[in-house]
């Protein structure tokens, strides 16, 4: 079978004008919002949102060189099971210069014509502290308050730009955080205004009183890429060294929350609701918890790829009877959505051989994902006066992981930002797992429930004692 020529943009890029500025131009922002928005203007609309690429890191510069070096037109190839199909991007129409103190980029934002400034900047990028309030002690917050006018950081380059858009008479414009976090419009609300409290105070006030920080919640699974996907581009006649690759399932849903105006994204199947919480929750306990729940027993029985760990028997069992009993009874209801539906939609991208996602992607950077995905369903859990013993299995498991070796003793090299703080940790808890369950920062109190306690370390010391298999297999007989 021929490879399908690569489709391109169904509109002329010369008549495109920006309204957007984007920081962080990784996969998921170029298959995501990007996507939606070369979808809507080959309706014909919006070419007034055009988006202007920028970075505030020196990683992103290699980006930019990539994506100017081909008219900052991005490769998305589609991952279908039934056939990939790709397709050039072209809703980005230029990628700023990423230099010292960002300049280029306070000097765009300060543009009248830009009315939405959106971020992906990983989960781990917000600068929040154990409580969920900026973390003032960043380095990279404390210089940020100590020279304002040349900042280190995407939220003081924003706080720059609207102080100059203030004084110039010109609306503020959006702020629209596209990463995935419970909440993430407020959180970048609390990064923004707590960053110039320690600057500005008046600054503050005026950014939280007239600057909107819509919440939305974001999903689309792109793997990173690599070899594979340069490979797959090649195939399709295109020399890209940085190609997107991505599931074919994408959504958007977002608060209606665009003083300076937006792009009618609705007309390319973004929903916009007052109930962005709702599809929140399911999202993040439902698929991003189960992304956890696979990731680690996967990482342990050296399972390299998601789908083969979704073709381990005892790891999907393990995934169903979580989601089932633990996970789905307490997510709230979701208008218009059956959410048992919506957790085979989520199996069968899980199993997906196409994507070939990683586990190792899967397991990374725990220690900020698990306080969002695990914790707080572990925690409902409680409440409503369960004890979710597959929950606190799952984070049993990861505690394992973090030991740094597999249960073949094969060792599993460093995967988040406090790896060897946490290893160290982890091996500590091998004889004492209430350890574990201290870092307050990830826990909170659930260190101090008793049964809790004492199901985590039933767990753990299974685990080191049989290994993964014997494990699930345990918890699966009841």
């Amino acid at each position: 079978m021929n490879t399908p020529a690569p489709s391109l943009p169904a509109y002329d890029r010369s008549e495109l004008t920006p309204g957007i500025v984007h920081i962080g131009l990784g996969n998921f922002h170029r298959a995501h919002q990007a996507v939606y928005l070369d979808d809507l203007f080959a309706l014909g609309e919006g070419h007034d949102w055009a988006i202007i690429g920028a970075g505030v890191r020196p990683a992103d510069a290699r980006m930019r060189d990539a994506l100017k070096a081909q008219d900052c037109l991005s490769t998305v190839i589609e991952l279908d099971p039934s056939g990939k199909r790709a397709r050039r991007v072209g809703a980005m129409i230029d990628f700023l210069p990423v230099e010292p103190g960002n300049g280029p980029l306070i000097a765009a934002m300060s543009r009248p014509e830009i009315r939405i400034v959106s971020l992906t900047v990983t989960e781990g990028g917000y600068f929040m502290d154990p409580a969920g309030r900026l973390d003032t002690a960043a380095s990279e917050i404390v210089a940020d308050a100590a020279d304002p006018a040349a900042p280190q950081t995407a939220f003081g380059a924003i706080l720059a730009a609207l102080k100059a858009r203030r004084a110039a008479g010109i609306a503020p414009f959006t702020v629209m955080s596209c990463d995935n976090l419970p909440g993430n419009g407020h959180v970048t609300r609390q990064v923004v205004v707590g960053l110039a409290e320690l600057f500005d105070a008046e600054l503050a006030r005026w950014v939280d009183a007239h600057v909107a920080f819509p919440n939305g919640m974001v999903d689309r699974i792109t793997p990173a890429t690599g070899e594979r996907e340069c490979a797959m581009a090649a195939a399709f006649g295109l020399d890209d060294p940085v190609p997107v690759t991505c599931e074919p399932f994408r959504q958007w849903v977002l608060e209606d929350d665009f003083p300076a105006g937006r792009p009618a994204l609705e007309k390319v199947g973004v929903v916009f609701t007052d109930h962005v919480h709702a599809y929140e929750a399911m999202k993040i306990r439902i698929l991003n918890g189960g992304h956890a729940i696979i990731a680690y027993p996967g990482g342990l029985m050296d399972i390299e790829l998601v789908h083969e760990a979704m073709e381990e028997a005892l790891i999907v069992a393990f995934l169903d009877k979580v989601e089932r009993e633990e996970i789905i009874p307490i997510v709230p209801p979701v208008p218009g959505t059956d959410l048992a539906a919506y957790y085979a939609i989520i199996r069968e991208r899980f199993a997906n051989p196409e994507v070939a996602d990683t586990v190792r992607r899967l397991c990374l950077d725990g220690s900020n994902r698990q306080p969002k995905f695990i914790v707080p369903s572990i925690r409902d859990n409680r409440a409503a006066g369960r004890l979710p013993t597959g929950l606190i299995l799952a984070s049993a498991l990861w505690c394992r992981y973090c030991a740094g070796v597999s249960d073949s003793g094969a060792v599993i090299a460093a995967n988040d930002p406090n790896w060897e703080a946490l290893t160290a940790r982890a091996r500590q808890a091998k004889a004492d797992p209430a350890v574990w369950l201290a870092m307050q920062e990830v826990y909170g109190d659930l260190g101090e429930d008793t049964e809790v306690v004492a199901a985590f370390r039933a767990a753990l010391q299974a685990l080191w004692a049989k290994g993964t298999r014997a494990m699930l297999t345990g918890y699966l007989a009841g």
